[in-house]
């Protein structure tokens, strides 16, 4: 790190659970963003500020006035542009140092095989489930760490897989591919607006602990909010030795 890098990420540097080496660690990491919508804008913001060295931000969407009201990178003059654009702007504005892919495009297998070799966590940020099975089997593939988000309503939940532990479950684990829930989206339902910063923030905090290697990370517990009561509940999570997602992977000694 130079001297403006050491100033900058100073507050980080002064903690004894990261220090210089997690700061570089974190430096040095790259992470996938997968949406950059209502979780998507506070996780990479974070990510951004906190000095992941390369960001890659896919979403195939524009910004409409809708979006407003939660997605915080975005503007009203950006009404109209691509979300993985205005997002990086954003990124940019805060930290001109890292590096961002804006990406604008779905997130389909193909695309995911190719960009998961190079990325250390990956963040789903999405609002599909379609999108998170897709997600999920690719981690799973290249054993990449996968932080889960979801927010509608006033309930919100997040966990860690982690295709990189054998008694991880992943999300085909708990939520099979071929039992799809039925799709519940803001769009439709609304959702509380700060309700989604809460859980793209913890993500990212979740993202800046697997990479520095800092604490415990929430692999095997899912934390469900109710922005009710503003109170947490924790649901134990058991990979499904059967899963058609991570059972074979599993099976075939893939994993460690």
């Amino acid at each position: 790190m130079d001297d403006d890098q050491l100033l900058r990420y100073s507050r980080h540097v002064l903690l004894d659970d990261l220090g210089i080496e997690g700061q570089q660690r974190l430096l040095d990491a790259h992470v996938l963003v997968v949406g950059a919508g209502g979780l998507g804008c506070p996780a990479a913001l974070y990510l951004s500020a906190s000095g992941v060295g390369q960001i890659t931000v896919v979403d195939h969407d524009v910004v409409d006035l809708t979006n407003l009201q939660r997605q915080i990178a975005h503007t009203t003059a950006r009404i109209g542009q691509a979300k993985p654009e205005s997002l990086a702007q954003a990124m940019a504005e805060i930290n001109p140092g890292v590096r961002v892919n804006a990406t604008c495009r779905k997130a389909d297998a193909l695309w995911l095989d190719d960009v998961l070799p190079q990325v250390d966590v990956a963040l789903d940020c999405s609002d599909n489930f379609a999108t998170r099975q897709l997600l999920n089997a690719a981690c799973v593939r290249h054993r990449v760490p996968l932080v889960s988000g979801a927010a509608v309503r006033l309930d919100a939940q997040i966990t860690t897989y982690d295709a990189r532990c054998i008694d991880s479950p992943c999300y085909a684990c708990v939520f099979p591919p071929e039992q799809p829930p039925e799709e519940v989206r803001c769009a439709t339902l609304g959702v509380l607006a700060p309700l989604v910063g809460i859980v793209g923030t913890l993500q990212a905090t979740e993202a800046l602990k697997l990479i520095a290697g800092l604490g415990t990370s929430l692999m095997g517990r899912l934390q469900l909010l109710d922005a009710r009561s503003l109170s947490w509940t924790e649901i134990r999570l058991q990979r499904n030795p059967q899963c058609p997602v991570c059972g074979t992977h599993h099976r075939s000694g893939v994993a460690a």
